[in-house]
């Protein structure tokens, strides 16, 4: 099994194995920890093992073809996309962010590009409304580890799907900059922000009170409302069943388009709690102001 180096990783900065060497050793299995397999040598030592295949998944290093070809049946990649479509790092926030309402498993057959090789299967899934990023990827993970092993099942014989090129998107890596909230957007595109953003980098507003991440949020109709972006509002209250006026709600974010209405949130260096308990807390009222936090 082959896997990056050890990292720092928790408050601490302890070098920590990663989670597939940790299960590997447990296992007896033997491991390899290369700081670069595009480094001389590497394919060598490789085909000393003699694999039929290799699996790849969120390895985080370009491999060279050299590296790819050893084994016999070349190098098998789990994708979380239906590709062409996002590809690169982080494909399930970016579908959440962009507003996709269908994602899935892509397996391919590797070659030296971006998540470019010839498809092997695929299977598609609805994203739910409300789902973040982090509720996503472990229903992805386990349609990923099923259609691997059919796969790898039929690894001699499954036919290759070349991708279409001009159908491509780019899913980069994520950046804190990623989850700035700009109220001057869509209600429902700053929802998805957030949900892509969840559980990181989180997404973030500038608020009278300090720096606020927002784990959930909503977004609501706002006809009539002229108040410049990013003024807290009370939200409208719908008719009620006996026909009653509207009445005023909890104080939403005024957008480019809609209310946005944050749900659960987390000021800094306190836990995460819901959002007309942070208002009390901060003391903060219509007519206050947020926005996107500074560089």
């Amino acid at each position: 099994m082959i896997t990056q180096p050890d990292r720092p990783a928790g408050r601490g900065r302890a070098v920590t194995p990663s989670a597939v060497k940790q299960r590997a050793l447990a296992a007896a299995v033997p491991v390899l920890q290369p700081p670069r397999l595009r480094d001389a040598g590497w394919p060598e030592r490789l085909a000393e093992y003699r694999a039929d295949v290799a699996v790849v998944a969120a390895f985080g290093q370009i491999l060279p073809k050299a590296v790819l070809d050893v084994p016999a049946h070349g190098s098998i990649n789990v994708h979380g996309s239906l590709l062409p479509r996002y590809r690169g790092a982080a494909p399930i926030a970016w579908a959440i962010m962009r507003g996709e309402t269908e994602t899935g498993i892509t397996t391919f057959q590797m070659d030296p590009g971006m998540d470019t090789g010839d498809m092997l299967l695929t299977e598609a899934i609805p994203i739910g409304s409300d789902e973040t990023a982090g509720e996503l990827s472990a229903r992805l993970a386990e349609i990923g580890a099923r259609l691997l092993l059919r796969t790898l099942e039929g690894v001699a014989t499954l036919p290759r799907s070349p991708q279409d090129h001009a159908q491509a998107t780019l899913a980069p890596r994520l950046k804190k900059e990623d989850g700035w909230l700009r109220p001057a957007e869509p209600a429902r595109e700053l929802v998805n922000r957030v949900r892509g953003c969840n559980p990181w980098p989180g997404a973030a507003l500038l608020t009278p009170a300090g720096r606020l991440l927002i784990w959930r949020a909503t977004a609501l109709a706002a006809p009539g409302v002229i108040a410049p972006a990013g003024t807290l509002i009370p939200s409208p209250v719908p008719l009620s069943p006996q026909g009653r006026g509207q009445g005023e709600g909890p104080l939403a974010v005024t957008t480019g388009d809609g209310l946005f209405l944050p749900l659960e949130v987390q000021p800094e260096n306190r836990k995460a709690m819901r959002w007309a308990e942070f208002l009390r807390g901060a003391r903060l009222a219509a007519g206050a102001r947020v926005g996107e936090p500074a560089p």
